[in-house]
């Protein structure tokens, strides 16, 4: 549950466009951290907030309907 599983997460995120897809559709970071999850990734939702724009920026498609 470290920011360091968050980082690869987006990491394989921004390579992969069924996660993105996922991500867009994701409605809060409790829906983020789930998708995460399924892909082998485990992080809490606090893990999110902590990361800058700049760092989430790129990811589905630079953003998402969860705040992120």
């Amino acid at each position: 549950m470290s920011e360091k599983q968050l980082k690869a997460f987006i990491a394989k995120a921004k390579n992969d466009q069924s996660i993105q897809e996922k991500l867009k559709a994701a409605k809060s970071p409790e829906d983020v951290v789930a998708i995460a999850k399924e892909y082998g990734h485990e992080f809490t939702q606090d893990k999110i907030t902590k990361l800058s724009a700049r760092e989430l920026e790129g990811v589905a498609g630079g953003g998402s309907k969860c705040g992120l």
